[in-house]
């Protein structure tokens, strides 16, 4: 089995107890998590061979963040140690009719200030089988999205499947500027997931008869929205969540996946949440498991929507889910009875 490589930015994710406002907390409780670390977690989870790119001060909160990567099963041989800051973001969780709420406080940070020579990536993707980012990693400074390219061009030249979570992220960039650098990146990837906003605020391409305000989703037109990304850049699967917005406490949640020539659809769940912070990435690395491990398309495709519905029952960033649970769940056992 080759390794899974993910790379991105770790964070300090801090949050007031329960569903506190930020202007109630007496106290934050503290975990770590951000997109790829996310997906790392969940691939080690399941039994692949996960690497997590990053950099990271070497002060004590930069090891604490290794130590928790490494706590899950995840290798950690290849982060890069430097600079002086590790990213914050605060969580504020919503309730019923409440959205949650995200500070973020992660400018200067080490991966953020990182350098193109700080990453050997003809080292990196020996013996790789699989590179995973999120859109979230070229937005943080010009250099990251330098160094992402870089990546993946060498993850092609050495075979290795990319696939990206295009993750737009309004706070980091505009939709303009997401457009032109991703533009370029995705060239070189395999698999795009997006969810069912992305495709419109990063390249324009958006599905007709959908409502996300108001709960509506058209999975037709989500259909054209796979094919026109496979189109553009020549992409062998293309994975679109899609979550109806009940309230902030309730969600309907389904996906579907395009691989060029077919197109399935997921069964849907409804979900109450408990913590839906790495819903996304719980899916992408679902979905990277499932068409790595010989599932059929279909099935991967459940698999990852059944992870990604688990998640949002976990608190915190990593989706702490074993594969029987999972297989579990997307098999039909949706009870949620006491296990004795």
């Amino acid at each position: 089995m080759g390794k899974f490589i993910t790379f991105g930015e770790i964070m300090l994710r801090l949050a007031p107890a329960g569903f506190e406002r930020f202007a109630q907390a007496k106290e934050f409780g503290a975990v770590y998590g951000g997109g790829e670390a996310n997906v790392a977690v969940s691939l080690a989870n399941y039994g692949k061979d996960a690497y997590f790119v990053t950099k990271l001060p070497k002060h004590e909160i930069g090891q604490a963040a290794v130590n928790e990567l490494r706590k899950y099963g995840v290798n950690s041989s290849m982060i890069v140690r430097g600079g002086d800051r590790v990213g914050i973001y605060y969580c504020e969780k919503g309730a019923s009719q409440r959205p949650s709420k995200v500070i973020y406080d992660r400018a200067y940070s080490a991966i953020a200030e990182a350098k193109r020579e700080d990453f050997n990536w003809k080292e990196i993707f020996n013996n790789a089988e699989w590179f995973h980012f999120t859109g979230i990693t070229p937005a943080l400074s010009d250099e990251c999205a330098a160094i992402t390219l870089d990546a993946v061009k060498a993850a092609k030249e050495a075979g290795v499947m990319v696939s990206c979570d295009l993750n737009f992220r309004k706070k980091l960039w505009s939709s303009e500027k997401a457009g032109k650098v991703m533009g370029e990146i995705v060239k070189y990837c395999d698999v795009v997931i997006a969810n069912e906003e992305d495709a419109e605020k990063v390249f324009g391409i958006s599905a007709e008869g959908t409502d996300i305000t108001g709960g509506t989703i058209n999975g037709e037109g989500y259909k054209e929205v796979a094919r026109k990304l496979t189109d553009r850049f020549n992409l062998k699967y293309v994975a679109i969540t899609l979550r109806e917005s009940f309230s902030a406490s309730d969600n309907g949640w389904s996906a579907m996946l395009y691989n060029g020539k077919d197109f399935y659809s997921s069964k849907k769940y409804r979900m109450h949440i408990v913590d839906r912070v790495g819903g996304g990435d719980s899916f992408g690395a679902g979905l990277i498991y499932g068409l790595t491990s010989g599932l059929t398309n279909q099935d991967a495709l459940e698999y990852a929507v059944a992870a990604s519905c688990l998640k949002h029952t976990v608190e915190g960033d990593f989706n702490l889910v074993s594969k029987d649970e999972v297989e579990t769940l997307m098999n039909g056992d949706a009870s949620g009875r006491v296990q004795r």
